[in-house]
């Protein structure tokens, strides 16, 4: 625009200074207009007076104009003019009388609807569009009105109230998944003890009528149904602190090779039971102490020795190394191996097929791989040149 004003600013000014420049703008303009066609106006009305006035009478009293007197052009009556001059005259007078009242109302109102369709239209629209989006809970918008005025200091804030119910959603959803995996890592690795529990059930209900036990054999289990009870206990009140998975803490302990073979063994007679199938375990000796969470170790090896006895024909083999900045359990077993990635067996819900799913609600692989990396490790899942899946659980020493 040269040197005037820029539209820019023009645009951002407040709604009560756009209004005032509307309407001084349309009230100049509308006089400026109005004393033109009251000149033309009065300039008509003249030359049909002159057409019926005296010329002579007309000059002699221009001879006589001085400071106290003018000479004008006398207004003839209606009767002498024609009927088209006579309207012409009228509507001179009609037009001088009142033009400057009708353009100002003019100008007025249509400054207003000037001011409406420039100023607040589009960010109205804008605002009514969002109420609408936000009602029916649709948040993936953005308001596009950034004019730096009253209305878009609104968008902007009804803007900020859109990003936050966005984010107050997320927030929620993520809680609700959380909760969701929450309740069913508790349903899946509760299903371990439990499924001790029942084995030796079965095996005392089974042997001990026959006397095909001794009391020792009897004792220890019965003295293993009471660990595995106590684990639940431990469990369930650390579940019942905790809102989410990742939340939470592990507790240290010493954890030796020897150790961990004997607990490793507790599960393994009651999933050979249960399957049917061979299981080798290699434990290297080792002097060597590792520092861990205990619980959180063998609720990785039972998921791991759960999903090789489901999946493989005949036999397992686990491979348990002890150190002491390092711990790793490697179950192999000789079934059809993973068809799939490991970031697509590790997600939450996994299940390779409907059946499965069924019966397992495919949290396994996804917390194993969970508390492996909160025990600063990680889960390794590859298949084995002759066939069958291997899976690696390596935690690390955390205190």
């Amino acid at each position: 625009m040269g040197d005037g004003i820029p539209m820019d600013k023009i645009r951002n000014l407040s709604v009560r200074k756009t209004i005032l420049l509307y309407m001084a703008a349309a009230l100049l303009g509308s006089f400026i207009l109005s004393a033109v066609i009251v000149r033309i106006a009065g300039q008509t009305q003249r030359q049909v007076w002159w057409k019926y006035v005296d010329e002579d009478a007309y000059f002699e009293a221009v001879e006589k104009e001085g400071p106290d007197y003018v000479a004008d052009i006398p207004r003839p009556g209606a009767y002498e003019m024609t009927r088209s001059d006579y309207f012409v005259s009228e509507l001179c007078d009609f037009l001088q009388t009142y033009t400057v009242l009708i353009l100002s109302m003019a100008g007025s109102c249509g400054a207003v609807f000037l001011f409406y369709r420039n100023k607040l239209k589009m960010p109205m629209e804008e605002l009514a569009q969002a109420s609408q989006k936000i009602a029916g809970n649709h948040l993936d918008f953005h308001i596009a009105y950034e004019n730096q005025d009253e209305m878009g200091v609104l968008c902007k804030e009804f803007e900020r109230m859109r990003e936050a119910l966005a984010r107050n959603n997320q927030i929620l959803w993520r809680t609700i998944e959380e909760e969701k995996m929450l309740r069913a890592a508790i349903a899946h690795d509760i299903r371990a003890p439990l499924s001790v529990l029942k084995g030796y059930q079965e095996m005392l209900t089974e042997y001990l009528p026959g006397e095909d036990i001794d009391l020792g054999q009897a004792m220890e289990m019965l003295s293993e149904s009471g660990r595995q009870i106590e684990r639940m206990d431990v469990f369930v009140e650390t579940m019942r602190k905790m809102s989410s998975l990742e939340n939470r803490e592990l507790v240290p302990g010493d954890i030796s090779a020897g150790q961990l073979e004997k607990d490793i063994c507790s599960e393994l007679a009651i999933l050979k039971k249960e399957y049917g199938k061979q299981c080798l375990l290699k434990v290297p000796e080792s002097g060597e102490v590792f520092c861990g969470d205990k619980e959180i170790i063998l609720e990785v090896t039972e998921n791991l020795l759960s999903n090789a006895f489901r999946y493989g024909k005949q036999q397992i083999v686990i491979l348990v190394k002890t150190g002491y900045s390092e711990l790793s359990i490697c179950v192999r077993d000789d079934g059809g191996g993973f068809r799939e990635d490991a970031e697509k067996i590790t997600e939450a819900f996994y299940g390779q097929n409907v059946k499965d799913s069924l019966k397992h609600a495919g949290m396994g692989m996804y917390i194993s791989r969970l508390y492996c990396e909160k025990h600063g490790g990680r889960l390794v899942l590859g298949n084995d040149e002759q066939g069958g899946a291997v899976v690696t659980a390596i935690f690390r020493r955390i205190a």
